[in-house]
C-alpha cells in the first residue's frame, strides 16, 4: 500500500483569489489586528498601513468585520495546507498521528494563531459571526482532515473505533492535542512551549489515543 494524501474540505478552501491591491489591504489588516486587537483596530489604521485610500479598502472589504473574517479565513487556509499535506502511511499510524499532533500544535501555538484565538474569544459575544468563521475555518477544518485519516486507519484495521464514528474520534484527538498547551499559552503568553515540551505532549496524546482505540 502506498501513501494516501488527505484532502481539504470546503471550509478550508473558501478563501477567494484576491487582487494584488486586496491582498495588500488584507496583509495590512492582519498586522493591525494582531497588534491592536479587533476593538482597537480601525479602518484608518489599516488604510495607513496598506498605503491605500479608504475608498480602496471599502472597495474590497465592506467593513472591519468583513476584513477580520477575511484575515481569519486566510490564516486558517494557510495552516490547513500544512495539515492536508500529511500523508497516510498504512502500518505507521503512530508516526502519522504524531506528525498531525506536532503540526497542529505548531499552528495553534504560533504567535499569530494564539493572537487570533485571543481576539476571537474577546469579541465573540458582540460578534458571533467571528466565532463561526474562526471555528469553521480552523478547528473544524482540522477535525475534518483528521477524520479522513482515522477513517483510513479504521479501513486498514489499525484503529478500532469501538462503535464511535471517525469524526467523533477526530474531535477527541484534536481537542486532546490542543487542550493543555493552548490554554497554558493563552494564560501565559510570555512562556511559549519549547519544541521538547510540544513533542512530549504529542507523544502523550497519541499513545493515550492508540491505547484506547487499537
Amino acid at each position: 500500500m502506498g501513501k494516501i494524501i488527505l484532502t481539504q474540505n470546503d471550509a478550508s478552501k473558501r478563501t477567494p483569489e484576491l487582487s494584488p491591491k486586496a491582498r495588500t489591504v488584507l496583509n495590512a489588516a492582519k498586522k493591525v489586528f494582531l497588534a491592536h486587537g479587533f476593538s482597537g483596530a480601525t479602518t484608518d489604521m489599516i488604510q495607513r498601513e496598506a498605503g491605500v485610500s479608504k475608498s480602496t479598502v471599502y472597495a474590497h472589504f465592506a467593513n472591519k468585520e468583513t476584513l477580520f473574517s477575511a484575515v481569519v479565513e486566510a490564516e486558517c487556509a494557510s495552516s490547513s495546507h500544512s495539515l492536508s499535506s500529511i500523508q497516510f502511511m498504512p502500518g505507521q499510524i503512530r508516526k502519522v498521528l504524531l506528525e498531525v499532533a506536532h503540526t497542529y500544535l505548531d499552528i495553534v501555538l504560533a504567535p499569530s494563531g494564539s493572537a487570533l484565538a485571543r481576539i476571537v474569544i474577546a469579541e465573540v459575544e458582540r460578534f458571533p459571526q467571528l466565532g463561526d468563521t474562526f471555528y469553521a475555518a480552523g478547528p473544524q477544518g482540522c477535525i475534518d482532515l483528521v477524520a479522513q485519516l482515522i477513517e483510513l486507519a479504521i479501513e486498514h484495521k489499525e484503529i478500532d473505533a469501538k462503535g464511535r464514528t471517525a469524526e467523533e474520534l477526530a474531535r477527541l484527538f484534536v481537542a486532546s492535542t490542543r487542550s493543555e498547551p493552548q490554554i497554558y499559552l493563552l494564560t501565559h503568553p510570555n512562556d511559549p512551549p519549547s519544541t521538547k515540551r510540544k513533542q512530549h505532549w504529542s507523544e502523550l496524546v497519541v499513545d493515550s489515543f492508540l491505547m484506547a482505540y487499537t
